[in-house]
């Protein structure tokens, strides 16, 4: 996971697309489409799900490290630990190019966490809209990303036409708001 300049997260994307091979990086930045109401109209934007973040997939070594040091308004790597290469620098031990990361060494985020964040944002990297209702104070998903997570949603916003989401991440639970379409009824299949 990059820590990067909030704002600047899809220039880092791209950058790391272009100075790397695909099949040996990949980068996302999650989005999620909300409804916003401003001056009584109501608009679609889409926001970045971890602003200042940029999730990488990758198998670490100095290699990769030191070109995602050297891209532009990528501030840092998150890591658990001190930075093993860095370490090995400053005692100016000889390491090999094919040399890795520790386990422990930088961030990872669990294969739980990341598997239902892929699940949320599909083929893009955007959250769509969820069609949902409420059946006997219970709420249902009738199609979208949320089907089959109900147990995810803690709260509804009708009039903003919003859910919050408990995403747990990192080792922490994380409050998000996604866009809904609210039924008044049960679709009819």
């Amino acid at each position: 996971m990059l820590f990067v300049e909030t704002g600047k997260e899809d220039i880092v994307r791209t950058l790391i697309s272009k100075y790397f091979d695909k099949s040996v990086i990949r980068a996302i930045v999650p989005k999620r489409k909300i409804t916003e109401r401003k001056l009584g109209h109501s608009y679609e934007v889409c926001k970045t799900m971890f602003p200042g973040y940029v999730l990488v997939n990758t198998r670490m070594n100095m290699t990769i490290y030191y070109g995602l040091k050297r891209i532009p308004m990528c501030y840092r790597l998150l890591n658990r630990t001190q930075n093993l290469f860095d370490t090995m620098e400053k005692k100016n031990v000889i390491y090999n190019e094919e040399d890795t990361f520790e386990t422990h060494t930088l961030s990872k985020i669990e294969d739980e966490e990341i598997a239902l964040i892929l699940q949320l944002i599909g083929k893009g990297e955007v959250i769509d809209y969820s069609t949902l209702y409420i059946e006997n104070a219970k709420v249902k998903v009738s199609s979208g990303p949320l089907k089959g997570k109900e147990g995810i949603i803690k709260k509804i916003d009708k009039r903003k036409r919003r859910a919050r989401i408990a995403l747990h991440f990192m080792g922490y639970e994380k409050l998000l708001d996604v866009g809904i379409e609210l039924l008044e009824t049960p679709m009819e299949n």
